[in-house]
């Protein structure tokens, strides 16, 4: 019989804005903090407020202009190279007490850990354990932390996000029996992660509004609403996952692709938009070569300025399976000039590439001058040297000091944050 095992699910509390309040010395839960870049104007989007901006009745991720006006704050400018710096020295905590191979990060403020083997070793009860490591993380770092303890990640996620905020020890704790006991009958059935706003209203449009329901609907029903999905909402409506650390490891994707996407500063004009999606391209044809993987299909996205016509885009598989910026960019110029809108203002631009494959695999049609692509294939492998041993920004194309162009500014981001 294979052995029980016990998962812990860990969430820095409120991180980047716990890092900024440790920062400075100060008690997140005493201190009113947001993260937000002030440049972006009073509609800025909190990146993150404290757990006293909360305890206020502010909600998460809101924007500037939505905290009421007698409400005093700190603002702390985004710094994301300290959050993913803090993030390591986390994950460093972890490794002092359990192997790589039992840990799993899930994001740059929450992680996945197989605990199983471990408690024997400290002598430890799995919410003892649990309290042991968020201390060891709130005495060194000063962050605070939750834990979801479960029988499997599934529970372990649930019981970090449904059951430890209820914790005076901040650990919830789930098994496959307590889940179905305390949190069959949970509303609103979005809390359960996996469980997105179209989910839920396809699951309405059947009766069915909780994990109590999932799991006495016909089986047959769910099939045909959700396809091979429904076996996951099936186990999770039951509380079982049949995935462990070792298969997260040990997987490995059936097929790649490589994408990226950004929020303009502000409405950009459909000329101004172009020259940003080609600096999106350029990036996205430089990640290729220095990957040493190739494309067969590029796709664009193109969002207008809030709330006024539906996205805009498509894809085109090309003739060549390359990483030539020369090459890809007449392909994702061609969609973005055929599809988007030239008199509506735009605000969100995405690019992906998919077929993602070795760059053995490269190749092309009879009308190509591969002299000339071996010599542009060259001079980019050169600038990628280059920025990586003297910075982003070392050497720039002409367009990108254009009006309007943004590689530059993001050069100098993480995650679209302020670095």
């Amino acid at each position: 019989m294979e052995k029980q095992r016990t998962y812990f699910c860990i969430d820095m509390k409120c991180f980047y804005a716990s890092v900024e309040c440790a920062e400075r010395g100060l008690n997140p839960f005493e201190t009113p903090l947001v993260v937000a870049d002030k440049t972006r104007g009073k509609n800025a989007l909190c990146l993150a407020i404290s757990p006293k901006m909360k305890s206020l009745g502010i909600r998460n991720r809101c924007r500037l202009s939505e905290i009421p006006k007698g409400v005093r704050y700190l603002v702390a400018p985004p710094r994301m190279s300290l959050y993913v710096d803090y993030a390591a020295r986390i994950y460093a905590i972890y490794l002092r007490y359990m192997d790589k191979s039992d840990i799993h990060v899930y994001s740059v403020d929450e992680c996945f850990l197989d605990v199983t083997d471990y408690l024997k070793i400290y002598g430890k009860t799995p919410v003892e354990y649990a309290k042991f490591l968020m201390d060891e993380i709130g005495r060194e770092l000063k962050i605070p932390a939750t834990a979801g303890v479960g029988t499997n990640l599934y529970l372990a996620k649930i019981a970090l996000d449904l059951t430890a905020k209820h914790s005076p020890t901040h650990v919830g704790v789930l098994s496959e029996e307590s889940y179905r006991e305390t949190l069959w009958d949970h509303h609103p059935i979005t809390d359960f992660w996996g469980i997105a706003a179209g989910t839920a209203r396809r699951l309405a449009a059947h009766g069915l509004y909780d994990m109590r329901g999932i799991a006495a609907a016909p089986q047959e029903l769910l099939y045909k609403v959700f396809g091979v999905n429904a076996e996951l909402l099936i186990d999770h409506a039951w509380g079982r996952e049949t995935c462990t650390m070792a298969d997260i490891k040990a997987y490995k994707g059936k097929s790649r692709s490589i994408s990226s996407s950004q929020i303009l500063p502000e409405n950009y004009p459909f000329d101004r938009a172009r020259l940003v999606m080609t600096e999106m391209i350029l990036e996205g044809c430089r990640r290729l070569l220095k990957e040493k993987v190739i494309a067969g299909e590029v796709s664009v996205f193109v969002g207008y300025a809030f709330g006024s016509i539906p996205p805009t885009g498509g894809s085109l598989r090309m003739s060549e399976r390359t990483a030539v910026f020369s090459i890809v960019r007449d392909y994702a110029l061609r969609i973005f000039d055929e599809t988007t809108m030239r008199d509506q203002p735009i605000r969100r631009l995405g690019i992906a590439f998919s077929g993602v494959a070795d760059e053995g695999c490269e190749g092309y049609d009879l009308f190509t001058d591969t002299d000339r692509v071996e010599r542009e294939k060259r001079a980019e492998k050169a600038v990628i040297e280059i920025k990586e041993k003297m910075g982003k920004n070392a050497i720039l194309r002409a367009m990108d000091l254009e009006k309007g162009a943004t590689t530059v500014e993001r050069n100098g981001m993480i995650g679209g944050h302020k670095a």
